[in-house]
């Protein structure tokens, strides 16, 4: 009864494997639905959607298939009116709740449109009009078992339909980032290789050689397939970072998390890169560039996160870092323009929105890095860039 459903995520361009498909149908055969259409929904998106950039189309495809309220008659602004701040909500026991009349859906629907026609006034309680708490069909509230929510979310989550609103959400691919959506693009970094002693049973390997010998075993070992990929991230720190803080951590506690990389390094610094990076900004506690620089090899890729909004004196000229204790004698460009000769792997990920890249730092900035948004397209490409040697 659901291959409908499997067919209407194609149409709608959910990509939804046969594997997925059955993992449902599977989950469907060992009661974990519970009977529920709403169970099923949340079920239903939880096995088979990917990414909340699908739950638009998800809503959608569940939506032509089992379903919107579609009412005759107009609910009005004066019974939505009526239906806010329930009032006399019952708790009702599964007896009492058993006792109630069932309805079918199209009863629920035509019942529905005569109560529009015939209600004048508002009903809290009771079990027939449109209103608030009691046991009636219709309304806000209520706890009747096929009961029709209108208007705001309902707490006993047993309506079978929802009038007037809108489950779909358009979840966007250009929205900041938070730590699981960092996670899964920074895995896409991941380039894995062979090496070390050929210590790993090869299983394909092994069977197609034993098939050959006509089933006298033939062992096969190779190489375990490692992750290679080194990162370095610089951040910049206090000043006009100061709003972007919560995306910052997010971005750094996601690349600290994964386990995937063979090596992190991590340094801060404000505004601009000088003759110093920091392993503790707020203690001052640095390393001299040129000596990371030579410690680390050029196939460490290299993320930079800041606004790179700042005076042109900090970034063109020497003695231009804003902090008065702290004089470079080389200007800050020329420390950019060695790091992105050095590291043959580069993005520069900017917090602040593509359309207001107009200061005269973020353009001479964007011209030495490849410049990226600190958004989910931002950073998938940043990801792509980082794949591509330079």
């Amino acid at each position: 009864m659901f291959l409908n459903f499997f067919y209407s995520l194609k149409r709608f361009k959910v990509p939804v494997s046969p594997t997925e498909w059955l993992v449902l149908m599977e989950a469907l055969d060992r009661g974990f639905a519970l009977s529920s259409l709403n169970v099923f929904y949340y079920l239903a998106r939880a096995l088979l959607v990917k990414s909340e950039s699908y739950y638009d189309q998800y809503d959608q495809a569940f939506s032509a298939v089992f379903g919107d309220i579609q009412t005759d008659e107009k609910i009005t602004e004066e019974v939505l009116d009526w239906l806010n701040n329930p009032l006399n909500r019952l708790d009702l026991d599964p007896e009492q709740l058993a006792a109630l009349q069932r309805l079918s859906l199209e009863e629920l629907r035509d019942l529905f449109n005569q109560r529009l026609r015939e209600q004048t006034e508002r009903h809290d309680g009771g079990n027939r009009w449109i209103g608030t708490g009691g046991t009636s069909p219709f309304g806000q509230g209520g706890a009747h078992p096929d009961g029709l929510r209108i208007g705001q979310a309902g707490g006993g989550q047993m309506a079978a339909q929802v009038a007037a609103e809108r489950r779909f959400r358009n979840y966007r691919t250009d929205v900041t980032l938070d730590v699981r959506q960092i996670k899964v693009a920074l895995k896409r970094l991941r380039n894995f290789r062979r090496i070390g002693p050929e210590d790993e049973l090869d299983l394909e390997e092994t069977i197609d050689r034993t098939c050959r010998n006509a089933g006298d075993i033939e062992l096969i070992f190779g190489r375990s397939r490692k992750n290679t990929v080194k990162v370095c991230l610089m951040m910049d720190s206090g000043g006009s970072m100061s709003p972007f803080a919560h995306l910052v951590n997010r971005l750094f506690s996601a690349a600290h998390q994964m386990s995937h990389f063979k090596d992190l390094k991590y340094f801060y610094f404000h505004n601009c890169v000088y003759q110093d990076l920091f392993d503790d900004i707020y203690t001052s506690k640095s390393t001299p560039t040129g000596k990371i620089l030579a410690n680390l090899d050029a196939d460490y890729k290299l993320i930079l996160i800041g606004d790179a909004h700042m005076a042109s004196s900090e970034l063109f000229s020497v003695g231009g870092a804003i902090d008065y204790w702290y004089h470079n004698e080389i200007p800050g460009i020329y420390w950019l323009k060695r790091l992105s000769d050095h590291f043959h792997h580069a993005v520069w990920i900017n917090p602040i929105p593509k359309r207001a890249w107009f200061h005269p730092t973020i353009k001479a900035v964007s011209g030495v890095f490849p410049m990226h948004e600190m958004t989910v397209d931002g950073l998938e490409e940043a990801v792509r860039t980082l794949m591509v040697r330079r």
